[in-house]
This record gives structure tokens, sequence and C-alpha cells, in this order.
């Protein structure tokens, strides 16, 4: 079955707008005006002064339009002040030529007097001050919209940028401490080890790496890639990092920016795992709260370091790049909050609208 298009804008094409308009406009005025002559006894021959002035008006705003055109781009004295001349001209043309029909096939041999000329160019001033501000509003609202649509898509790239920006600031952030690791288990001589580090973050750079950094992937893609984030961890710190993962089947289809958990988790690998010998459990959760999906990512660490903080405003990359980056993808439509546990530990949940990809996608 063929797929329907949807209606183009009326005003897709301006031009054709205009001409269907001005046509349909002064068709509309023939008619009435050959009506209220005919319904006031001047008979079917009225017909005829009718078309003349209906003819007139026709050019001469026609005329009027492409004047218009040019001034609407002045300066706006320039554009109502002259504005207002060629519609006063326009309107005296318009009344000496309706005047001049009228007399000719109703009164042959009378010249028509200033009273008749006044009456006429009153209403012939009203019909083209009509057209004339139909036409300015028309094309002052095409402009209005046309500007609205250029600051949507302006914003739109600001947006996009500003969440590329914030997603660039993790690789390197991340990059940093692995090659470090690295360099360290070369310099120990354990070259199997650092092999096998480089091997895993290869893998991990082309999962992420295939994704633009405005996209959305799953959360099951998600986790994946936070496996093997903490798969070189975990050849870090050995039984020190201990992580577990539970996500329901049902938040599993949902979308959210990727590489959006991965600075959660580092940053309780920094703050829990590092200061214990012990290490700490690390744990992700994931829950579908009827439109809204739960993510929870909490730690058995010390909780809070000894100035009573823990990098909740860190400097450009954590738990602030968290925040700008919910704060850009949702707005006010996203929860973040960020916690020390009673038991011990720290936590940080997050709340977004759970929006699935198609099964065919995802």
């Amino acid at each position: 079955m063929a797929e329907r298009r949807a209606p183009e804008p009326f005003f897709a094409d301006k031009n054709r707008a205009f001409w269907l308009l001005q046509s349909a406009g002064w068709a509309g005025y023939f008619i009435l005006r050959t009506l209220t002559g005919i319904a006031n006894a001047m008979g079917l021959l009225f017909i005829v002064p009718s078309a003349l002035a209906t003819a007139t008006g026709y050019s001469l705003t026609l005329l009027m339009g492409a004047a218009f055109r040019r001034l609407i781009q002045a300066r706006p004295i320039w554009t109502w002040s002259m504005s207002i001349v060629l519609l006063v001209a326009a309107s005296a043309a318009f009344s000496t030529i309706e005047v001049w029909a009228h007399a000719t096939f109703y009164r042959p041999g009378i010249r028509p007097e200033g009273a008749q000329f006044l009456g006429a160019i009153i209403l012939d001033f009203a019909v083209l001050a009509a057209w004339s501000a139909l036409y300015y509003a028309i094309n002052f609202y095409l402009k209005l919209e046309q500007q609205t649509d250029q600051l949507e898509r302006l914003e739109g790239q600001a947006s996009a940028a500003q969440l590329a920006m914030l997603r660039y600031q993790l690789n390197p952030h991340f990059l940093f401490n692995t090659l470090n690791s690295i360099s360290t288990l070369v310099l120990l001589k354990q070259t199997d080890r650092a092999n096998m580090m480089l091997s895993r973050l290869s893998a991990f750079l082309r999962y992420t790496l295939v994704n633009e950094p405005t996209a959305q992937v799953t959360l099951a893609q998600e986790v994946e890639t936070l496996k093997l984030y903490l798969e070189i961890e975990k050849m870090r710190f050995e039984e020190r990092l201990r992580a577990h993962f539970d996500v329901e089947a049902a938040a599993a289809g949902t979308r959210l920016p990727s590489l959006l958990l991965q600075p959660l988790v580092e940053n309780a690998i920094k703050y829990a795992v590092t200061p214990q010998e012990e290490g700490a459990d690390i744990a992700v959760t994931a829950r579908l709260i009827g439109d809204r999906v739960q993510i929870a990512v909490t730690d058995t660490g010390p909780g809070l370091n000894d100035g009573g903080q823990r990098a909740t405003s860190s400097m450009g990359v954590g738990l602030a790049n968290i925040r700008e980056r919910l704060a850009q993808a949702y707005g006010p439509r996203h929860s973040f909050e960020a916690h020390p546990l009673a038991e011990g530990g720290f936590s940080v949940r997050i709340e977004i609208p759970a929006e699935s990809v198609p099964k065919e996608i995802a």
C-alpha cells in the first residue's frame, strides 16, 4: 500500500498562495458588488461596471504588491510612510475609474462631481487598506514563522553541540586513566596483562565510537558497554572490584544517552573501591515504574570523603557532567539524586521517561 504523503502547507509556495488569495478575494468582491447592484434595481447591466471596477482593483493591488515587496525590507519609517502614500494614490485612481464607469453606463453625458468622487474614494480606500493590511499581516506572519523555525534549528544545533561536548569530556578522562594503567603494567614488565587491557580497551572504544555523541542507545546496550569498561577496570583492581547488575527485562529496551552511566560507575570506583583495601561492591539496577525508568548506581564505599563531600559537583566530568547531559536531553522531565546511604556507601538515582526502541530496531 502506498504511503500517504502529508499535505503541503498552504504557504509553502508563497507565489502560488498569493495568486490564489488574490484571485479568490477579487472574485468575491466582484460577486458581492454585482449582487448588491442587482438587489438595488441596477439591472444586469451593472455587471459591466462591476467587472471594470474589479479589474481595476485587481491590477492596482498587483502594482501595490510589487511595491510592498520592496518596502517590507526597508526601515519601518519608510515602509509605513510610503505604503500610506501608495494607498492614497491607488485609492484616488480606483475611485476615478469607478465613478467614470458608473457615469458612462448609467448617466451618460453627465460629468461626475466632487461629492461622487469623495464617496467612492472613501469606500475604495477602505477596500485597498484592508487588502494592504492583509498583505502585510500575512508576510509578517510568514517572516516571524521563518525566524522561529530558524531559531529552533539553531537551538537544536546548540543543544546537540553541547551534548557532543559533554560526551567528548568522558572519553579523554577514561582514556587517561586506562592508558596510565597500561603504562604502569609495561613498566612492571607485565606485558601479558598490558596486552589484555589494551585489547579490551580497543573493544570498548570500537563499541562506544559506533554511536554518535548525541545518539541514544538502549539500556541493554549501555549495560554491555559498562561490562566492557568494568572488565578493563577489574584488571586494575582484581577482586577488590565486585560489580552486580540487576536490570528488569521490561526496562532493557528503553533509550538513554550513550555513555550516561559510565561516569557514575567510574565515580564509584574512584571513591569506593580505590580508598579501601577490601574494595567495594558496585550495583547497577534498573526498574520500569509506570511510564518512567529508574536507574540506580550504588556502592559499599565509605559514603563521604574526609571533607564531607563526594564529587557531587566535579569539575567538568563526573556527576556534574551527568546533570548537564540529562538537562539537555530531558529538561524538567528527569530527576537526579545523589546521596550517602544510612548503612554506608553511596547511591546515585536517575529517573527518566521510558522511551522504548521499536523491536525491529532494538
